[in-house]
């Protein structure tokens, strides 16, 4: 792939904007952890998500862009970054470095993007992870229709999730009433574009792939992760209303309609960000198979 060459004026005012937003996102969360405040909705994006807010903050051009003038000897202590042409970028070194990670991803969001969306899960999988415990997993956070009233709702309905990082938490009488096992190894197989959980995480691939992928993508991600969050919580089984969140109520059937019209939206507006992710990695893979070729002609 060719190389881009972003002049010092140029990326330096798109490093900004990109601190700018990421410190509007970040000020509620910083303000509460300053202040010792949990928060279980929130809270969710930077701890069950790996990237902290620093690594957050910091401006990523991507794989095959230089970034030229003398601010960007910064970037040369960078993990991934070295000397690109007359100016400093991620190396094709570190992109060798992370080819089957850029493998699996592309697998996967392939994979999702061709299947067409299920919208009947109906958010049971929060309500799963509860079901038939003393145990809660937001212990601050009252059940809205209690521990008996939500083990009914569970009984009441078929659980049809298909994303094995939501049925890892199941209690253990969940399992078995999952239409399907779900399994790390078979992933692939069973992801769909329907999942409120399979639009979230495009943030975490997108942060894995960094710095390979601009860091703008990786904020459109998460801001669509935390739209997808707050339809996830608000049709979990907990009452959240004290902290804003008015409750989908998926035990009755205008609840149920409510989240698949939520649902849809969240899967319309992760399609095309799932694409621009899978762009990113049919690109990186092409910059690998140049890579390769010119290896073997040495």
């Amino acid at each position: 792939m060719s190389e881009l060459v972003l002049e010092e004026a140029d990326w330096t005012g798109r490093e900004q904007r990109h601190r700018t937003r990421v410190d509007r996102f970040l000020a509620p969360h910083l303000q509460r952890r300053e202040h010792g405040q949990a928060h279980p909705v929130w809270d969710f994006l930077f701890t069950y998500y790996s990237l902290r807010p620093r690594q957050l903050r910091r401006w990523h051009p991507g794989f095959g862009v230089v970034l030229a003038g003398p601010a960007a000897r910064r970037y040369l202590g960078a993990s991934g970054y070295g000397s690109v042409g007359d100016g400093v970028g991620v190396t094709p070194a570190h992109l060798r470095s992370r080819a089957d990670t850029v493998r699996f991803v592309a697998q996967l969001l392939r994979a999702t993007a061709a299947r067409p969306p299920r919208l009947n899960c109906f958010g049971l999988h929060e309500w799963a992870m509860v079901y038939r415990t003393p145990e809660k997993r937001h212990g601050q956070v009252p059940l809205r229709l209690g521990a008996a009233g939500t083990d009914a709702v569970v009984d009441s309905l078929p659980l049809r999730c298909s994303h094995f990082d939501a049925f890892r938490f199941f209690t253990e009488p969940a399992v078995p009433r999952n239409e399907q096992p779900l399994r790390r190894e078979t992933q692939i197989r069973t992801e769909q574009p329907g999942c409120i959980h399979a639009a979230m995480d495009c943030y975490k691939w997108a942060y894995k792939l960094s710095p390979l992928v601009a860091s703008e993508l990786v904020m459109d991600a998460l801001e669509l992760a935390a739209d997808a969050r707050a339809v996830d919580m608000r049709a979990s089984p907990y009452d959240l209303e004290d902290f804003g969140f008015a409750p989908i109520a998926i035990e009755t059937p205008a609840g149920r309609a409510e989240y698949v019209r939520a649902q849809q939206d969240i899967t319309e507006r992760a399609a095309p960000l799932r694409a621009r992710l899978l762009g990113e990695c049919d690109t990186l893979l092409e910059a690998l198979d140049t890579e390769t070729s010119r290896g073997r002609t040495r």
